[in-house]
């Protein structure tokens, strides 16, 4: 959203110099909807608690992320619930305490806020238990690496994507990685997960998730273009990827974001010496 130019000149002459100011010019673009409309349903709970949130893209400068109040956002299942979600005061959190979560079910996102009305379609996507996770202190090329490996067992015989998360206790930025199951229909199948700074001693919060082949692709076009900020999706990219929301009222003015189901399962792993 941001592009920095900077025109620089300094020449030299026999006895003299000259040196003129650097000058900086910032191009900021439109200001833009972001949406973060990510429907988590941990496994064994009710799920009935989600959270929305709408914000706006920052000028360069800004110090603070804009919030977006007063909007009407709701989501509906095809089966005919519609499930509100009510702006919290002073946030752009908007909440939903009585939503239904079901496998396979599509839901439809709508928000109406500045006089444009936006909308996603998602079916809610299933995940599998995590079956063990296993550790190697000895990894890597150098053998000095610590190795992650959550493992878990597909369902066959569908064709099933999946978004790991791993939160290490002294990283500040998530790490992501996405999967999906083509070659190991049925079978026990690991993700791996290893950097440089693991220590023993230090934990990793790992989540697992259920997802579309659509945000399948997004997340992997997210990683790509993010690879050299450490895997993380949430470094500015160089270019804007666009998401599943659409504006029905002024499609050039879409927003950025994504409006993805899941159900999820979590754990807390600790790096030990053995």
């Amino acid at each position: 959203m941001k592009k920095i130019y900077i025109l620089f000149c300094l020449a030299a002459f026999s006895l003299m110099s000259c040196e003129e100011v650097i000058t900086v010019g910032l191009d900021t673009a439109p200001e833009k909807l972001v949406i973060d409309a990510s429907i988590q349903w941990e496994k064994g709970t009710a799920g009935n608690v989600q959270t929305i949130k709408l914000s706006k893209t920052a000028p360069y400068n800004s110090q603070l992320i804009p919030t977006v109040q007063g909007a009407v956002v709701t989501v509906r299942s095809q089966s005919g619930q519609t499930f509100d979600f009510v702006n919290q005061p002073n946030t752009g959190n908007y909440i939903c305490t009585t939503f239904v979560p079901q496998i396979d079910e599509v839901y439809t996102l709508t928000v109406v806020v500045d006089g444009q009305t936006y909308t996603a379609t998602e079916t809610l996507k299933g995940v599998p238990v995590i079956d063990k996770i296993e550790q190697n202190l000895a990894g890597g090329f150098t053998g000095e690496d610590i190795e992650i490996k959550t493992f878990y067992t597909d369902p066959a015989p569908s064709v099933d994507f999946y978004l790991f998360r791993y939160k290490a206790s002294y990283a500040a930025i998530p790490f992501f990685e996405v999967t999906d199951d083509r070659f190991n229909q049925g079978n026990q199948i690991f993700d791996y997960f290893t950097d440089e700074n693991l220590e023993v001693g230090q934990t990793i919060d790992i989540s697992f998730m259920g997802i579309s082949e659509r945000y399948y692709n997004y997340m992997n076009i997210l990683l790509s273009v993010a690879g050299s900020n450490g895997g993380s999706p949430f470094q500015s990219p160089p270019a804007t990827v666009r998401g599943n929301i659409v504006n029905n009222t002024n499609p050039d003015n879409y927003p950025l974001g994504f409006f993805n189901c899941s159900e999820r399962t979590t754990t807390t792993y600790t790096i030990t010496e053995n």
